[in-house]
């Protein structure tokens, strides 16, 4: 008897505010891979400054499971639920996830952006750690920024990338 193995996915999950490093510790633990993208940022207090490595996206965090952990996952105490999109369960590509991760591992300065951007001017990577890469390019605060969607999530990351770095397609 053949024994059906379901396939992983990625699923973004929403968590208690301000305890994403501790739901992904928590569901480490019970073996689900997470992925937590971090970026540093430096914080001011009343006496000192301070590199601190701070979740990109707040009360967010992506888990590697079969539909059959689902209920795994929510039972972890700072798991709130899962992101859902016209009543579909959101899935992230695996590329997606690799492409995150090769941003955060570039001194790109990401950002993320919340409100929706106005669709520019479509460009392809053709330097650095994401070359091959498309996009679309706005113009920020005086400086050209690369944007990369990530439409499950409904949000965007602004890139500082330079010019040189893209085409347009």
């Amino acid at each position: 008897m053949h024994k059906f193995i379901e396939p992983l996915s990625w699923y973004p999950v929403y968590t208690k505010s301000r305890t994403e490093k501790k739901t992904c510790n928590l569901l480490t633990k019970k073996g689900i891979e997470t992925y937590l993208p971090l970026h540093k940022q430096l914080k001011q207090w009343s006496d000192r400054k301070k590199w601190v490595e701070e979740p990109l996206f707040k009360s967010y965090l992506f888990v590697k499971i079969s539909l059959k952990e689902y209920d795994l996952v929510l039972q972890t105490p700072s798991a709130v639920r899962f992101i859902y999109f016209s009543g579909v369960l959101a899935t992230i590509p695996d590329e997606q996830i690799q492409q995150l991760k090769k941003i955060l591992t570039e001194n790109y300065e990401p950002e993320v952006c919340f409100n929706k951007l106005e669709i520019g001017q479509k460009v392809k990577i053709i330097e650095g750690s994401l070359k091959g890469y498309d996009a679309e390019m706005v113009m920020w605060q005086q400086q050209n920024r690369l944007i990369l969607r990530l439409d499950a999530l409904g949000q965007s990351i602004l890139l500082k990338i330079p010019a040189g770095y893209v085409i347009p397609v």
